[in-house]
């Protein structure tokens, strides 16, 4: 395609590395946002640029936040006794949109896979096995939810946790089947991520 100018192929270029976004979107959008106020491209891209740069992740759970604590992990009004475990904060905001869990989170920032080469030390495990551990707390965690894709990534990793906490003791549950086999929470409708996590049962 012959682009009017390089400055718009340089915007389009970049617009369709966007996961999802081709060529042709890419070009609507690029020509959409010089339409705009110049304030309003300029928000825009302080907005991207202070998500980068500025961005940090929860020492105690791994999501994504703002500051040393998420808003959950420092929201005295969640129940501190159940860590429901996922994979990246996708499937916290999946589950958060169900309104059906009052419980904190642990992101494992991502799933044990020796395909990709991803093996537990790659992932945020230890620091789970701490914090079940610890339980010289007012609050002591006293159950462990699963809420892994039913894959068979999902499920060699949710072996592994078993393995890793059964030690402790720690009650330990996977939301229930509701989600179909091979998909991913991200794509899952609320009402049946909701039933799952309602419905848990006992990890064996």
């Amino acid at each position: 395609m012959n682009y009017p100018s390089q400055l718009i192929e340089d915007a389009v270029s970049e617009i369709s590395r966007l996961p999802g976004i081709g060529k042709k979107t890419a070009l609507r959008l690029a020509l959409h946002l010089l339409k705009r106020e110049e304030s309003q491209t300029r928000s825009l891209s302080e907005a991207l640029v202070n998500m980068r740069t500025k961005t940090t992740y929860c020492v105690k759970c791994h999501n994504i936040a703002d500051d040393q604590l998420c808003n959950i992990c420092s929201n005295p009004r969640r129940d501190q006794t159940i860590i429901c475990v996922v994979v990246d904060t996708r499937d916290v905001l999946a589950i958060e949109s169900t309104n059906q869990y009052k419980g904190l989170y642990h992101v494992l920032g991502g799933i044990i896979s020796p395909l990709e080469g991803i093996g537990p030390a790659d992932l945020n495990i230890e620091s789970l096995v701490a914090r079940v551990e610890n339980q010289d707390t007012d609050e002591p965690v006293k159950e462990v939810i699963l809420a892994l894709s039913p894959t068979m990534e999902g499920d060699t990793t949710a072996f592994y946790l078993q393995k890793k906490l059964k030690p402790s003791g720690v009650k330990m549950s996977t939301i229930a089947r509701g989600v179909p086999i091979g998909g991913d929470l991200e794509y899952a409708d609320e009402i049946t991520l909701g039933r799952s996590i309602v419905s848990r049962v006992a990890y064996d």
